[in-house]
């Protein structure tokens, strides 16, 4: 049957297709007009995390800087299977610039290795804004055992733990944890073995350290800190690439074991769909907040340090960082089903 040709119905499709590109553009300047505070519609800043930890307390800070550029930003906390919650939900919200997130160390560089099954993809299912900051982890002693042992600095622990292999222990808040990783990490840099023990979160593990269960631990800078001034623990060494303004006394690991280097970070992400100028200008509106002399000495204060960098070059950051995971993840044997 011969098909005919209705120029009228060709022309109603052109117009409808028109339409549809016009109102595309159209809705795609409204956002960009709207994510920078000319609307009354809040975004949501999801912290996939507690409320009261560092991350939150970050995120919080950051909402009421961007307040005069973005308008009014709302954190909201959703905690849950090692921060896959949380983020799964910025994963699929709509990208339109109202739902923005944290993607962390343990959610876009350790979570995609660690778990059987993830609900998200960290690679491709978002679109990164900007790094917010690095936090130093700190490998510390009991400051008991350090002197019981005759260990004074990195170089004795290290050559104690080769002379008495497995007569080690160090504690982590579970397996899968930074803490675990950066101690396997470190035990292959150094050509040692140390015995791993894991608790159930990482202030049971703080407090074997502290009551002796455990030799040593690889902690958060900021929470090891108090510890550390008050000689309950003893710092050996920093895990960044180069020394800490904080503890500046204290050895980088790197300087005895070159590439080793293991921060906890943080930043910002969209959906991935997100408007490209949406990304630019919700990246602008953090940039100068992170940027800004009081943000500086707020994450001072958390013995933190803010990062600023290019949405593309957060993304090839949380990349390698994911290549970095993959090899400690899997060499551990860490899994969670």
């Amino acid at each position: 049957m011969t098909s005919i040709h209705n120029p009228f119905r060709q022309r109603r499709r052109e117009v409808v297709l028109s339409l549809a590109a016009i109102a595309t553009l159209v809705s795609n300047e409204l956002l960009a007009q709207t994510v920078m505070g000319n609307s009354t519609k809040p975004i949501r800043l999801v912290v996939p995390y507690a409320a009261g930890g560092p991350i939150d307390v970050t995120a919080r800070w950051l909402a009421e800087r961007v307040r005069n550029t973005l308008g009014m930003v709302v954190v909201e906390n959703r905690p849950g299977a090692g921060g896959n919650l949380g983020v799964d939900l910025v994963a699929k919200a709509n990208p339109d610039g109202y739902t923005i997130g944290i993607a962390a160390v343990a959610t876009h560089a350790i979570n995609p290795w660690l778990f059987n099954r993830m609900p998200f993809d960290a690679a491709n299912d978002f679109a990164p804004i900007t790094q917010i900051l690095r936090v130093p982890n700190v490998l510390v002693m009991n400051a008991q055992t350090a002197q019981r042992l005759d260990i004074r600095s990195f170089q004795d622990l290290i050559t104690y733990a080769r002379a008495h292999p497995g007569q080690l222990n160090y504690g982590s808040g579970g397996n899968g944890s930074a803490g675990h990783l950066a101690g396997e990490m470190f035990k292959k840099a150094a050509g040692i073995f140390a015995v791993h023990i894991p608790y159930n979160g990482a202030n049971p593990a703080q407090l074997a350290l502290l009551s002796g269960q455990v030799d040593f631990n690889i902690d958060n800078l900021a929470t090891a800190a108090p510890n550390i001034r008050a000689d309950k623990l003893k710092a050996l060494a920093v895990t960044t690439a180069k020394r800490s303004s904080i503890l500046p006394d204290v050895p980088a690991m790197a300087e005895l074991l070159p590439g080793l280097e293991v921060d906890t970070w943080w930043g910002l992400v969209a959906p991935a769909a997100t408007p490209l100028d949406v990304v630019q200008r919700l990246h602008q509106a953090f940039a100068a907040a992170l940027n800004d002399q009081q943000t500086r000495s707020r994450f001072a204060q958390l013995m933190a340090e803010p990062v600023v960098n290019s949405p593309a070059a957060f993304a090839e950051f949380m990349a390698s960082e994911r290549a970095k995971y993959e090899k400690v993840v899997k060499a551990s044997g860490a899994r969670v089903d």
